[in-house]
């Protein structure tokens, strides 16, 4: 398999109140295409830093970052976003749907600023939308929805651009047993389709469910099951 992203000796620094401190360091890491990796650990591991910096949500501090073989450590942030805005999806905890948009325009927003025409974006949506079970609810608004629901619109919103990577943050974390079971199962589908998956996460028994586990303490990997 390819790389898709590798990091080199990386380190991020954050200054508060004149002290700095390293959040992650020395992490060297390498997750090929089509890898389903979970990066586990306590809060205060580091684990949130490093995903900003996989996400490319932020900048190390100092080593080196490729993504699909591009060096993308100094990067200015327009150049940074159109990356996150292109090639990656991502899905979070509280599902950061837009309140008063209905589900065909939440998954559709990615697209807003590409220039796909609206017809296309709306089918693209449907089409996502029905994959993952939600035919019948696409003009339905979030609050109209279940907590399982809203993450298959998330879901859905992630993999509308056809993403490299997709990036999720504790993405069962306010759902009941049984639809967390569900969104599993989803990215278990995903993941046999070809999808690059990092499942970030505190909890063991969900990092489990990824093929590979990387575990953070202080800042740096302490266990890697590759």
């Amino acid at each position: 398999m390819n790389s898709l992203i590798k990091l080199v000796d990386i380190c991020k620094t954050f200054k508060m109140d004149g002290i700095s401190i390293k959040a992650v360091c020395h992490v060297n890491l390498e997750i090929k295409k089509g890898e389903f990796v979970s990066i586990i650990g306590p809060s205060g591991s580091g684990k949130s830093t490093l995903m900003h910096i996989l996400g490319c949500l932020d900048r190390p501090t100092s080593g080196k970052q490729y993504f699909n073989n591009e060096d993308i450590s100094s990067l200015n942030q327009e150049k940074l976003a159109a990356i996150r805005n292109k090639k990656i999806g991502f899905i979070f905890q509280n599902f950061n749907l837009l309140a008063r948009t209905t589900a065909i325009a939440n998954a559709q927003m990615p697209l807003i600023y590409s220039d796909i025409p609206a017809p296309k974006r709306n089918k693209l949506a449907k089409e996502k939308l029905a994959m993952l079970g939600l035919a019948d609810r696409i003009y339905h608004f979030p609050n109209q929805l279940s907590g399982g629901q809203q993450q298959r619109v998330a879901i859905a919103r992630a993999l509308i651009n056809n993403p490299d990577l997709i990036l999720a943050d504790e993405p069962t974390g306010n759902l009941d047993s049984k639809s967390g079971r569900e969104i599993m199962e989803i990215f278990h589908q995903l993941h046999r389709q070809g999808h690059t998956i990092i499942l970030v996460t505190h909890d063991l028994n969900l990092a489990k469910e990824a093929k590979r586990q990387v575990i953070l303490k202080d800042g740096k990997i302490i266990k890697d099951t590759n």
